[in-house]
């Protein structure tokens, strides 16, 4: 297979002309007739014995060419493609544009190829960085969280039920005289205030003591999820059979010995817990900060994209959450059934990240290459350990996983991507951060 010519027919857009000299041609369709001929039968031959001759008088002179011309495009276009210096980032289109035994074949690959991103002022991008500061209410929140973790319930007999108790409740439900399904229960178990009832039935259950008959007399919303339900009035029977109160330890050096391992007073796990708020803090302000940096830098790649690329990526961010939706027991078919949705409107909702995505790559990897970053054979080896060790695995089994090299240029992006973040400058927020800054992580672990 010989490169005849190499046209720039458009962006991202080339244009091959291929030839397939006779000589070949006639090797290729000699292959296809031996691959073929075990299936090939005819009247006063034995099944795999026809003649390749009698075969194409039968069924035409043209009979091997498309296995023919298939089998030599997948072994040698690669080669062409490489040779015309292309990187192609989707299946090429071929088109036979002549073949016949005596000039060979002719052929037309259209190319779609990686486009070539310029990429400036990728060092200094601004991005606001506002870090939450702790404040004692902060700590006293988590103190708070920590005391709730370790709670106990103890039986009330002495009192009525109140918001914020938990209850032991039989009740049945009815409209008017008549019992309704699902709407019975027995020794079930309800915190009063936590809103797994219709609004306003365990409002009402508050203020009722153990064993007393009461009843409760709510209405359904009318948006209810059971339409024969929606809008009614019901009026259900209760009685309950115990009530228990949350009973939180009481906050002094003993808990705090029980809470961290690390600490033997309370002064000393509040100082422990504002440390790990701190901690949390500027880590989520460094994320946010470098998540805007990202950002900032997709927003400078305005170069023409194949689309291509942006559905392969799709497709791929599509088939990690169908093996995370197996892993949980879950085909993909189930998922869409469940949510109404089809692959392509769920393809949709991938497009963006993944524009985003495939935009960030082609721009770091140019990045790397202003930078005349490279990954020696050393680093790339000690990476390939590292996924060993992480993985239980051996370095050779590592290597018969991935290809080496697409490693290679994960880690030069990685480089590209720490010199934009370090050369990043911070500004000033506008308004503060949100309140919310990782609580659980800033909690210390329980002493065991």
């Amino acid at each position: 297979m010989n490169l005849k010519s190499s046209t720039k027919t458009d962006v991202n857009m080339t244009e091959l002309v291929v030839e397939i000299d006779a000589e070949s041609f006639e090797k290729a369709l000699e292959a296809a007739y031996q691959r073929q001929k075990k299936n090939i039968s005819m009247p006063g031959f034995r099944k795999g014995k026809v003649p390749r001759k009698l075969c194409e008088r039968t069924y035409g002179e043209n009979v091997f060419y498309e296995d023919a011309i298939n089998a030599a495009l997948n072994f040698e276009l690669p080669a062409v493609i490489i040779e015309a210096g292309l990187e192609v980032v989707d299946t090429p289109k071929v088109e036979v544009t002549s073949a016949d035994r005596e000039n060979g074949v002719t052929l037309k690959v259209v190319c779609v190829t990686k486009p070539e991103i310029n990429i400036t002022d990728y060092k200094g991008i601004e991005a606001p960085r506002a870090e939450k500061e702790v404040t004692d209410e902060d700590v006293d929140q988590q103190i708070q969280m920590l005391r709730q973790r370790n709670a106990r319930m103890v039986s009330v007999e002495d009192r009525a039920a109140e918001m914020g108790d938990e209850v032991n409740l039989d009740f049945e439900g009815f409209f008017g005289d008549e019992a309704f399904e699902g709407g019975k229960g027995e020794n079930y178990q309800l915190k009063l205030g936590s809103g797994q009832f219709i609004p306003g039935f365990e409002e009402q259950v508050a203020g009722h003591k153990i064993g007393e008959d009461f009843d409760v007399t709510v209405s359904f919303p009318e948006d209810y999820q059971m339409e024969d339900y929606a809008g009614k009035e019901a009026v259900f029977k209760c009685k309950i059979n115990s009530i228990s109160r949350e009973e939180l330890p009481e906050l002094n050096d003993d808990f705090a010995k029980e809470a961290s391992a690390e600490v033997d007073t309370v002064d000393e796990l509040k100082a422990e817990i504002r440390k790990n708020l701190e901690k949390s803090a500027a880590e989520s302000a460094t994320r946010s900060f470098e998540n805007t940096v990202i950002e900032k830098l997709i927003d400078k790649v305005e170069d023409p994209i194949p689309h291509c690329m942006f559905e392969q990526r799709a497709n791929s961010l599509m088939n990690q959450f169908a093996n995370q939706l197996k892993q949980q027991g879950v085909s993909m078919e189930l998922y869409l059934q469940y949510t109404g949705m089809d692959q392509d409107s769920l393809k949709a909702t991938y497009l963006d990240r993944a524009e985003g995505e495939v935009k960030l790559r082609l721009a770091l990897e140019k990045i790397a290459e202003l930078e005349g970053l490279k990954v020696t054979d050393e680093e790339l080896e000690e990476e390939i350990k590292k996924l060993a060790d992480e993985n239980n695995l051996t370095v050779d089994d590592v290597k018969r996983r991935i290809y080496t090299e697409d490693l290679r240029t994960d880690m030069l992006v990685t480089k590209a991507l720490d010199i934009v973040k370090e050369a990043a400058v911070a500004t000033e927020a506008e308004e503060e951060a949100p309140a919310e800054a990782a609580a659980e992580e800033a909690a210390p672990a329980e002493a065991e």
